[in-house]
């Protein structure tokens, strides 16, 4: 299935790359458009050119390195992008990261655009033609939504603007919020609850209620979280992964080749995390180590009994620090999501604070904490000429925690589904079930949860959004950032210092020269 569908994005590719003029041509002559735009082929490669601005993990807009922007992480190699700057509070209106994802966003929303404005001209299946208008709308307001959680509030565009008529104001976010919902409620009834395989990576009804879903919990609406989430659980077509392997871990299995097609994936980029490999991987087994977890979000793991290291007291937590797979006493998610010291890992005994070796802290392409990212580290592409591991952009695990949470702060938390989808997840991975002796209230529901949302999703992005919308962005983004112990010291290894105005940023800065090319363009405070 994966070769049949890979044959059918390149022929999609090809056609996008002979219309691609006609989808961000400024100034299109009309005999030009009137020639095009003819065949269902023309409107499946243009709506092909839509689906092809969807981030990666690893690639294109790089979901995972949000990451370093927030307390799981840290990143090096400006070269893909100075998300160490913006740690340290030096980002300013010409941060890169900033301008290629508004770039990036409008040319994907203009080519939404585009399509729906020259689609009526093509001679198609009228069913097929609605189907696929209905998806350029929902994927063009993704993108809005996109940028709406990074920038606030931006100009709503439905129109393919030409550069004479580009300076549009911005709208308030409550206008973006607004047009995003109405969007995605009105394409979900249209789209198909379930494709084939060949056609799994497009958008569908699930998806649109996810990402309402999603945005309603970023502004602390939760009630729509609620009943969007709902959404998707009634439809019954997703499931967490359990591997047919009784040997392997399933939530280990799922982030590699072999657990790729589940029924848990709910929006993904195909091939969004094949250069995995040369972004997370040691250097000593041809990786390059841009990435590196932090000690928090390895001391955030607890252990199989379903302990906090902090509920273990001072000597088991030293422990657990100092050798933090200890007796394989640890929740399997650590293990599989990060690398630490002393591991075994493709014949590469990791030692990160040796006098010599390639996996040595600080050493170019090598980690900057000691730890390394092991999620959606396949050894398949360890020497692979084409890898094309797919990246989760959405997946429903993190949507029954969203659902669990929107219940606890609706004051629902006596709601049975919280802890049945809570156990669900933690079975899935290991881990016993939770303890309703011990998490009875409200309060202590809301830290399981936020505790389980950083262990199951740890370095798929979810981290930077969730400490904004916890009004925690200030405590956890200020200070020093320690990494594995060093046993010459018997301490964490200090890595960097950050510094944090949660005025400013809370949000990305408008980039400088959409500021310099638009009059009507507004900065974001304190830029």
């Amino acid at each position: 299935m994966k070769k049949i569908f890979l044959l059918s994005l390149i022929a999609i590719m090809l056609m996008t790359s002979s219309c691609e003029k006609f989808l961000t041509h400024d100034d299109p002559v009309n005999v030009v458009d009137e020639t095009w735009w003819k065949t269902e082929a023309n409107a499946t490669g243009a709506l092909g050119s839509v689906y092809a601005g969807l981030p990666g993990g690893s690639s294109g807009r790089q979901l995972m390195f949000l990451s370093a922007l927030s307390d799981e992480a840290v990143a090096r190699q400006d070269s893909r992008g100075a998300y160490e700057a913006y740690a340290k509070g030096l980002q300013n209106s010409s941060w890169g990261v900033a301008l290629s994802l508004w770039q990036d966003d409008y040319k994907d929303i203009r080519r939404a655009c585009r399509f729906l404005e020259n689609v009526d001209n093509c001679y198609m299946d009228s069913t097929l033609k609605d189907r696929y208008k209905y998806e350029a709308r929902a994927m063009r307001a993704y993108y809005h939504m996109e940028m709406m959680m990074f920038f606030g509030g931006i100009p709503i565009v439905t129109t393919s603007l030409s550069p004479g008529n580009s300076n549009t104001r911005r709208n308030t976010e409550r206008e973006v919020y607004d047009f995003i919902i109405s969007e995605l409620t009105a394409c979900a009834p249209h789209l198909p609850d379930v494709y084939n395989n060949n056609e799994a990576w497009r958008i569908s009804s699930g998806v649109c209620w996810s990402l309402i879903c999603k945005l309603a919990m970023f502004y602390r609406e939760y009630e729509t979280a609620r009943m969007a989430a709902r959404k998707v659980i009634d439809q019954n077509v997703y499931a967490l992964y359990r591997s047919n392997n009784a040997k392997v871990n399933s939530f280990a299995e799922l982030f590699t080749y072999a657990g790729e097609l589940n029924k848990e994936r709910i929006f993904f980029r195909d091939g969004g995390c094949g250069t995995a490999w040369r972004t997370f991987a040691p250097y000593g087994v041809g990786g390059q180590t841009v990435v590196s977890p932090t000690m928090l979000v390895v001391n955030n793991f607890e252990t199989l009994q379903g302990k906090t290291l902090t509920e273990l007291g001072a000597d088991s937590a030293a422990i657990y620090q100092k050798d933090p797979l200890f007796k394989n006493n640890r929740d399997p998610r650590l293990a599989a999501a990060v690398l630490v010291p002393g591991q075994i890992y493709e014949k590469d005994t990791l030692r990160p604070f040796a006098a010599e070796g390639s996996d040595r802290i600080g050493v170019l392409n090598s980690t900057a904490t000691g730890f390394w990212v092991r999620k959606y580290l396949d050894p398949k592409d360890r020497n692979a000429a084409s890898p094309s591991l797919d990246y989760m952009i959405i997946r429903y695990a993190e949507l029954l925690l969203y659902y669990a949470e929107a219940l606890v702060e609706l004051g629902d938390w006596q709601n049975p589904d919280i802890i049945r989808y809570l156990n669900d997840i933690r079975t899935r991975a290991g881990m016993p079930v939770v303890d309703v002796s011990r998490y009875n209230t409200a309060d202590k529901l809301r830290e399981l949860i936020r505790r389980e949302r950083m262990s199951e999703l740890a370095f798929e992005g979810a981290r930077f959004y969730d400490i904004r919308r916890w009004g925690i962005l200030s405590k956890v983004m200020n200070g020093q950032v320690y990494g594995a112990v060093d046993p010459a010291t018997g301490n964490p290894v200090p890595v960097e210092v950050r510094s944090c105005n949660e005025k400013r940023d809370f949000r990305y800065p408008i980039p400088l020269n959409e500021m310099l090319a638009n009059p009507n363009m507004e900065q974001n405070p304190f830029y």
